[in-house]
């Protein structure tokens, strides 16, 4: 019996044709749905170690595998945590994901005035989406979901405050540079930027 069968991928697919429904139905949307952002980074890779044995997988998004006992593989994260769910892969954390790394990134934000680069621009779904299904697989998961939750409503607060500087200063137009925001926090920008002007 084959490890991976096409059933199981039928939750994955359902949601891509919901996410693409929703698409479709509103043409002049300007911001992404939680959804919609969420399955874009279902798309990011993740290290997983299978318990299982498989032949390459071939998907249109490329090649995935072999997949052989304790050898790594890297996969789409929807697809490992599939796995981890059937308790057929352990999940590695990302590098980003260590309580190190994240406590730099936190002071940094802190700090500074401007926004610092965040280690992925899916950081906020990535670890809700890994902490969810595999914080038996992450070290020190509670530490990690902390220093996110803390570097991003350090970020929010500045999103905030530069949102109504703008509209106190009545401004036509701004350009953003320097740095990237993650989709959700376009999508709160935009929404309290057009909650503001109207």
């Amino acid at each position: 019996e084959s490890v991976l069968q096409v059933s199981e991928f039928y939750p994955h697919l359902c949601r891509c044709l919901r996410v693409l429904s929703v698409c479709l139905r509103v043409p002049a949307r300007t911001a992404m749905d939680p959804s919609e952002v969420e399955f874009l980074a279902e798309k990011q890779t993740v290290t997983i170690i299978p318990n299982f044995s498989l032949d390459k997988i071939y998907l249109i998004t490329g090649d995935l595998g072999p997949f052989n006992p304790g050898l790594p593989v890297d996969v789409p994260v929807w697809l490992a945590i599939n796995l981890k769910q059937r308790q057929k892969c352990r999940i590695i954390a990302p590098e980003w994901m260590d309580v190190e790394k994240l406590e730099q990134i936190k002071e940094q934000e802190r700090k500074e005035e401007t926004f610092t680069p965040m280690p992925n621009p899916h950081y906020m779904e990535l670890t809700k989406l890994l902490l969810n299904h595999a914080s038996d697989n992450i070290p020190k998961a509670d530490e990690i979901r902390t220093l996110i939750k803390d570097t991003w409503d350090t970020r929010i607060a500045k999103l905030r405050l530069s949102a109504d500087n703008f509209v106190s200063q009545q401004e036509a137009h701004a350009k953003v540079g320097g740095f990237k925001f993650n989709p959700v926090e376009t999508r709160n920008c935009r929404c309290w930027l057009t909650n503001q002007r109207q």
